[in-house]
């Protein structure tokens, strides 16, 4: 699947090609023929919003209820890796990335945007009314709250499971196999993945237009630089600039630390705002709107306003569901990159509860002090930002004290965040092109930084981002049926993990005299080079695969090895039963030896073999995944004969359940 452009560039051609022509073309034709192709994507979402708002609500009711099932449920206890895995990243790393790649750009933009519009504009009725500063909080946080992170987590929870549980590659692609099979590793698996990357970068590349208006706003307020064209052109180059530095540093290094800081100076101005505003009638309102916005959770998600004669909800709910949706390949991809080793329930609370508990704190605080200003007698400053919306948080912080500070540190932030955004962004779509793989050169991670920006600028200056806007936001309805597709595999697999958990049968490793325990635990001990270990698999582990599937011929039973030793070094035994088993992944047995890291020490030794390492500080093991996932042993250092008895014991114990 993988290949070589030159000795150090690896993608996986089926994928990056097609990806980088539709990317030119579809560019090309907005800029061609903008105003035909703003035309046609507006009459597009138009249909959509007219046609098909019942789905999107449906939809967004679905992964709601979905996402609290499984959390709640026994599969909660399933982790997202082998059994014995621990979480990469700490909670406060994890929650920082995971938000930062989110909606932390949009905290800045709409936190006091959005409920001082819905609050002068409200859907249905006079703006400005008794009653409706509560509805316009309630609707900001409908947009930004459970809803749009169950999308995140639902996906990122398909990805993380079928890579770190099932070791498919961590792309889209792998969310299909419970469906499709082996036929991901197709030209059904590459679609999906160019997809997933056409819309991503269109995706990240309109947001950071519209973002970098917003800080061409900013800068024009607080300093009087003129908001030209070339003025955004530099501020697209210095963004990304700083993301490819971001990305080139890698995940931990680069991501997360922009991450911890922002998050930080994100809690540091919520505390301000807070305590510089009336905090005890904010507070109040905060506990107030947040009771009301769970109890009428469900009902508001699902209020489309089918009997009022309004157009509100086309240009906010149903734009915000298909956001969410679009934008979910991206954002679930990294949640799931960095969320190894945690269980269902751990990860679904985190990724759903933690994020939208701060995003009901922010817009609160933020649209609340807002609103009190506008009761305070303060309409121009309500009509301007309703007016201006990129204008909005610079505006409400000119009634703060030290205006011209928290200005600049607005800005800081807002850069940081697009920052991160980009940089994870380019990291995901490096990993869509080359297979899943993520340790690859620097350039390569960076020239998709690279690709970023030049979209992002070629349309800002010619004004096609809205049509692209508008695609991405289409894009959503075949990927929701995507989506849902996903969860019902996803529905299956963990059926079948929960079934085969009860009692994996142990290693059984003494059937070879030769091999004494004092030999077997100096195996153990040992940290053998990549080099070694795929030696192994090719001397001992497929050897062995091969004789025990021969021998499950002779008994009527249909087995096949697949050799992956030079793709991602795995080895794969996969036998059915019976001929009416064919295609049941449920009855089917596997038994796959594949590497994964191992940590070690810096100063261990490695035989003197010059080592590729998957990540820092590791070695390779092989690693034991069954039908239910990771065995958590390995099972380096032994005998062909050995490994056939581990083989037969495991097959027996599949029989058995």
């Amino acid at each position: 699947m993988l290949n070589m452009f030159s000795r150090s560039f690896v993608v996986d051609k089926a994928v990056f090609i097609p990806s980088i022509v539709f990317l030119l073309s579809t560019v090309g034709i907005v800029l061609l023929f903008p105003d035909a192709s703003d035309a046609a994507f507006g009459a597009m979402q138009a249909a959509i919003v007219e046609h098909a708002s019942w789905y999107y609500g449906l939809v967004m009711a679905i992964l709601l209820i979905t996402s609290g099932v499984l959390a709640f449920s026994r599969v909660g206890s399933i982790r997202l890796g082998p059994d014995n895995s621990s979480p990469d990243y700490s909670l406060f790393s994890w929650l920082s990335m995971l938000f930062a790649a989110g909606v932390g750009i949009g905290l800045m933009f709409y936190g006091v945007a959005e409920p001082v519009v819905h609050y002068l504009r409200p859907p249905i009725g006079d703006g400005a009314a008794i009653g409706a500063e509560n509805q316009a909080v309630n609707l900001t946080m409908l947009h930004w709250g459970f809803n749009a992170w169950s999308v995140y987590a639902l996906m990122a929870l398909v990805l993380a499971y079928f890579s770190f549980r099932r070791g498919l590659p961590l792309t889209l692609r792998s969310a299909f196999f419970p469906i499709v099979g082996d036929r991901i590793y197709g030209p059904f698996g590459a679609a999906i993945d160019v997809f997933a990357i056409v819309c991503t970068t269109f995706g990240i590349s309109t947001s950071l237009g519209l973002g970098v208006e917003q800080l061409s706003t900013g800068l024009y307020y607080l300093f009087d630089v003129p908001e030209s064209g070339g003025m955004k052109l530099a501020i697209t180059i210095a963004i990304m600039s700083m993301a490819a530095v971001s990305v080139a540093l890698g995940l931990d290094t680069g991501i997360k630390r922009l991450s911890e800081i922002n998050s930080f100076l994100a809690i540091a101005l919520l505390c301000f705002v807070l305590l510089m505003g009336p905090t005890a009638l904010i507070l109040g309102g905060t506990l107030e709107n947040f009771g009301f916005y769970v109890a009428n959770l469900i009902t508001t998600s699902t209020n489309l306003f089918t009997y009022e004669d309004t157009e509100w909800l086309g240009g906010w709910t149903i734009f915000y569901w298909g956001w969410w949706i679009s934008w979910a390949p991206f954002v679930g991809i990294f949640i799931a990159r960095i969320s190894r080793g945690r269980t269902i329930r751990e990860f679904l609370i985190g990724v759903m509860v933690a994020p939208t508990l701060f995003v009901v704190l922010w817009m609160n605080v933020f649209g609340g002090s807002a609103i009190e200003l506008i009761h305070a007698g303060e309409t121009a400053f309500g009509e301007a930002v309703a007016n201006d919306q990129p204008l909005g948080l610079f505006l409400f912080l000119d009634y703060l004290p030290g205006t011209f500070y928290l200005s600049l540190l607005s800005l800081v932030m807002i850069v940081i965040f697009f920052v991160t955004s980009a940089d994870s962004g380019a990291l995901v779509l490096n990993m869509m092109a080359s297979g899943g793989v993520d340790e690859t050169p620097v350039f390569q991670r960076v020239l998709w930084a690279g690709i970023i920006a030049a979209i992002s600028a070629t349309l800002l200056i010619t004004g096609g981002l809205g049509a692209l806007q508008t695609a991405t936001i289409a894009s959503a309805l075949p990927f929701s049926v995507i989506l849902l597709g996903a969860l019902w595999g996803l529905q299956r697999s963990l059926r079948s993990d929960m079934q085969s958990s009860f009692g994996k049968a142990p290693p059984s490793f003494d059937t070879d005299a030769d091999i004494d325990w004092q030999s077997r635990l100096g195996a153990l001990l040992e940290a053998p080079s990549d080099n070694t270990v795929v030696k192994f698999q090719r001397e001992t582990v497929l050897p062995a695969l091969s004789a025990f599937a021969s021998e499950l011929g002779k008994n009527g039973v249909s087995a096949e090895v697949v050799d992956h030793i030079d793709g991602d070094g795995s080895v794969v035994l996969s036998a059915v039963g019976t001929e009416e088993a064919e295609g049941d992944e449920e009855s089917a047995f596997t038994y796959t030896v594949k590497l994964a890291p191992q940590s070690v020490d810096a100063s261990t030794e490695t035989n003197g073999d010059e080592v590729s390492l998957p990540v820092e500080g590791s070695t390779s093991v092989t690693e034991v995944h069954l039908n239910s996932g990771s065995a958590g042993y390995c099972l380096w250092g032994l005998t062909e004969a050995q490994v056939i008895a581990d083989v037969l014991a495991q097959f027996e114990q599949h029989r058995r359940t």
